[in-house]
């Protein structure tokens, strides 16, 4: 459970015009203390250790260019251990030399890395991890969606949390991309560090609700997967569960649309014949994400992927268009004009053979969606006519398509109350009379038919209605 205050703050302002280009070190017996400078105690191992600047322990160190060669991996490790030190920055007037001394030596950390001007040492690469771990894996503070009960609808109608310590923070997630993408950085060493556990803090942050964080947790989380061949299956398997609790359990997560970005690269790069794993993961993961309330948010990342795999395995279209239709919004106008645009996209790549397995109940929610009052919906749906594939796999199929919408297109003609919509269905009428005069025809009959017949059953049900009212009348005057 994420815990903490909510509380906006302005981030740290430049530092103290005694700190210049110095960097500094807080002498301490344990490598493992976590905690802020200045304030009175830090935290290893569950003991309090006191630690304050105005008794001394803090001590001014040199930056890189200004020691020897033989002395820079020493001076890293230094760095790195003043920078396990976690600052409060709910206060901004609290501390503010000693976060920009911090500030100042991963600056510098960042730049010895990004130079790769002398070999990291694997101590040294360990502390670094350690440092990272430290600043980046954290409690996050309530979303606004535990404070009010309600959920976000639209992707940008509330103001995004922004992380009050986001200047030390970047710093800490640009060292670590550094370190990631690094040519001297060796796979087999520092899988060490980049392990399974490591990997999961990593996705927990994705729930984190200021999007300059999850813009680089999703860029070095991508980089990862692509670096350490070893993770990859673990990698997947994690962003799964997460599916699987947003979908099932939560239906809030701040990042489902960043998840979603790298595993469309990821399938981008799927050998085929796709492997019976990744299907699975269509089918149990993917087409059920159609289902929060909150689709809006990520539609646009998780149709990319959908429409990868039929891009990929023409076989899976049927599949997906199944899928969607399960998942068919019934009462959300909003989620419908998703779906209908997501529906058209895949049906681009849809091929006859899959066309026909799923084209009853394809159109039949599609005559469902012509005749819907809400017109920014039959105006989508009528648009699939604008499509020339979609228009050629019609054509192919339409005795059996032009009887499942005759009657939509004949009550839109009718009496649909927007114009547009009336112009459309005009429109696609047309086109089916000129592409079979004789279908068209037969369906018109038809429809005529069943015109007469609802009109019969009608007046036979106000008929038997009358005769139980004249019966009712009868028994009270009695």
């Amino acid at each position: 459970m994420k815990r903490g205050q909510r509380k906006l703050s302005k981030t740290d302002t430049e530092g103290s015009g005694s700190v210049s280009t110095s960097s500094v070190v807080v002498n301490h017996a344990s490598r493992g203390a976590v905690g802020a400078v200045g304030s009175q105690t830090v935290t290893e191992g569950g003991a309090g250790v006191s630690v304050s600047a105005a008794t001394g322990t803090i001590e001014a160190l040199p930056m890189f260019r200004d020691v020897s060669v033989s002395e820079r991996q020493q001076l890293f490790f230094r760095k790195c251990h003043v920078c396990c030190y976690v600052f409060d920055f709910t206060d901004t007037l609290k501390s503010v030399r000693e976060k920009e001394i911090k500030r100042l030596n991963l600056v510098e950390l960042v730049d010895y890395v990004q130079s790769g001007s002398s070999k990291i040492t694997e101590a040294n690469q360990e502390e670094m991890i350690r440092m990272i771990s430290l600043n980046i894996f954290r409690c996050l503070p309530p979303g606004a969606h535990d404070i009010t009960g309600s959920v976000s609808m639209e992707a940008d109608e509330d103001e995004p949390y922004l992380e009050p310590s986001w200047p030390h923070l970047q710093l800490v997630y640009e060292l670590l991309l550094r370190y990631i993408i690094s040519t001297d950085t060796e796979t087999k060493v520092a899988k060490k560090f980049i392990d399974h556990s490591f990997v999961l803090k990593l996705l927990d942050m994705f729930d984190t609700e200021d999007p300059r964080e999850r813009e680089y947790l999703k860029t070095i989380l991508h980089r990862i997967y692509g670096k350490f061949m070893v993770h990859r299956p673990f990698i997947r398997k994690a962003i799964n569960n997460i599916f699987y609790q947003f979908i099932y359990e939560t239906e809030r997560n701040s990042g489902i649309a960043e998840l979603l970005e790298i595993l469309g690269s990821i399938i981008n790069g799927f050998a085929l014949p796709m492997k019976e794993e990744h299907k699975l993961f269509l089918v149990r993961a993917l087409l059920p994400l159609h289902k929060p309330k909150t689709i809006a948010v990520y539609h646009q990342q998780l149709a990319y992927c959908i429409i990868q795999f039929v891009e990929k395995d023409n076989k899976l279209a049927d599949t997906v268009i199944n899928g969607l239709l399960k998942y068919w919004p019934i009462t959300n106008c909003q989620k419908e004009v998703l779906f209908l645009g997501e529906l058209e996209e895949v049906l681009e790549a849809t091929q006859a053979p899959e066309f026909q397995r799923c084209m009853v109940p394809l159109f039949r929610q599609l005559a469902r969606c012509l005749n819907s009052p809400h017109f920014q919906v039959a105006e989508r749906a009528l648009f699939m006519w604008n499509n020339e594939h979609i228009v050629g796999l019609i054509a192919q199929n339409r005795s059996v398509i032009l009887p499942l919408i005759f009657e939509a297109l004949e009550t839109n003609i009718q009496g649909h109350w927007n114009p547009a919509v009336h112009g459309l269905t005009s429109n696609i009428r047309k086109m089916f009379m000129e592409m079979d005069v004789q279908l068209f025809e037969e369906c018109q009959r038809q429809y005529a038919e069943k015109q007469a017949y609802d009109k019969t059953a009608q007046d036979q049900r106000q008929q038997t209605w009358q005769r139980l009212e004249d019966s009712a009348l009868v028994h009270q005057v009695r």
